[in-house]
């Protein structure tokens, strides 16, 4: 497995050969920079730690300072470590998006759009009034009876309720590769991806 971070610049759609239209999401993948090449022998476990995205020095830490200039190259906003990677890669490599070709198949992890706290009609697609579940009589996007009474007096954990939604870690698996625009730095898959636009995503091939 390789491979790297990009950023997520929107959806849009091209057509086959068959005239069919495909929704697709464009990314904006590399070039990222080995900061970092662990082993074994040093850390415990092998894997190649990947920078992308460029950061003011004055935004940066002095220990980050020292460990980009250990690699030859400037402060970086996003770092990731990549536990299986096909080549073997020295400090300094650049990695691009040269790395994928049309027909690849990836997975893509981000993190999905953050909606705040919703409640159970939104968050888990409960009816409401009009479709009465859970007994709610009046009271519109209610999430109506919650539990048992004397027994077990108390509400089972999981129970589908409000709360947070959105925000969180979501990969997305087996996304085809239509297009790749080297000079552009540019990936474009089939398919939607988590996040919002300009947000960081993960492609692993």
């Amino acid at each position: 497995m390789s491979g790297i971070i990009g950023k997520k610049v929107g959806m849009t759609s091209i057509f086959d050969e068959a005239g069919k239209n495909i929704p697709c999401t464009v990314i904006e993948a590399g070039p990222c920079v080995v900061t970092q090449v662990k082993s074994v022998e040093t850390d415990g476990y092998a894997a190649v730690q990947l920078a992308y995205d460029e950061k003011k020095e004055k935004n940066t830490s002095g220990p980050l300072k020292g460990h980009f200039s250990k690699a030859g190259t400037t402060p970086k906003k996003k770092l990731v470590e990549f536990t299986t990677f096909q080549d073997q890669k020295t400090l300094g490599d650049t990695i691009t998006v040269e790395l994928f070709v049309a027909g690849d198949f990836v997975d893509v992890v981000g993190t999905s759009k953050g909606k705040g706290f919703q409640g159970v009609v939104k968050r888990h697609g409960f009816g409401g009034v009009g479709m009465q579940t859970h007994g709610q009589h009046n009271r519109l996007r209610a999430p109506g009876s919650l539990g048992a009474s004397s027994w077990p007096s108390r509400v089972f954990k999981g129970m589908r309720m409000a709360g947070q939604t959105g925000n969180s870690r979501i990969k997305v698996q087996n996304l085809e590769v239509l297009k790749v625009y080297t000079e552009q730095n540019l990936l474009v898959v089939k398919g939607s991806v988590p996040g919002a636009k300009g947000s960081f995503v993960i492609i692993d091939k």
